[in-house]
């Protein structure tokens, strides 16, 4: 049988080790003029002006990443209410008041670990289990998604996983899921880790410390 989820970007689910998950996010900025959609569970990269933007590449790139959005905040110009969504839609979607900042929210912790479906067949437990401890992208999604969930349309690229240290996700295990269990389907839950995390020096692509230009 199919599995019921097949693709929901990186799903915050714990911390490494025993540390307490308070499940808690960070605020940044989103330029109020970025027009690019930038949907909940998808990763963020902090850019030089100050802000944050999308991932750099389809499948989530090399550039270091921030954490994943969980959702936004602005001030409607028209209502002067602040709205609450959990993707930014893009400004040409929106009314902004730009007298007050785009707030993101977001799952920014290095130790932070995700749920992430597979966007193809596993074959078996077996085979998932021998990928456990590699590295992998995404599939070509990383910056889509949709504007009736919000969620991003992003799932772990089967075909990536290898030892490549520069790949952008490790996998740290399997979820035990009854409702996606079908290894001979797309959408098995594993749980990833950020490889090159801005917030960890130590685990870096290279030796970049300030802030890119390249993840828009």
């Amino acid at each position: 049988m199919a599995n019921q989820e097949t693709a929901y970007g990186l799903r915050p689910i714990g911390l490494v080790g025993s540390a307490t998950n308070s499940t808690g996010v960070t605020k940044y900025e989103i330029a109020s003029d970025n027009t690019n959609a930038i949907f909940q569970y998808s990763i963020v990269v902090p850019l030089a002006a100050g802000v944050i933007g999308q991932a750099g590449a389809t499948d989530g790139g090399t550039t270091q990443a921030l954490g994943v959005l969980v959702g936004i905040e602005y001030v409607d110009s028209t209502t002067k209410k602040t709205t609450f969504l959990n993707y930014w839609p893009g400004s040409n979607s929106v009314s902004v008041d730009t007298n007050f900042p785009v707030k993101a929210l977001v799952a920014d912790n290095p130790m932070q670990t995700f749920q992430v479906a597979s966007d193809a067949t596993l074959t078996n437990r077996a085979t998932a289990l021998a990928a456990v401890f590699s590295n992998a992208s995404l599939g070509t999604s990383a910056r889509t998604g949709s504007t009736d969930t919000g969620r991003s349309n992003s799932a772990l690229g089967v075909s990536t996983i290898a030892t490549t240290a520069t790949l952008p996700l490790k996998i740290m295990g399997i979820v035990d899921d009854d409702a996606n269990d079908d290894f001979a389907a797309a959408g098995i839950p594993l749980i990833v880790r950020i490889n090159a995390h801005y917030n960890s020096p130590n685990a870096r692509f290279d030796s970049q410390t300030t802030a890119t230009t390249t993840g828009i």
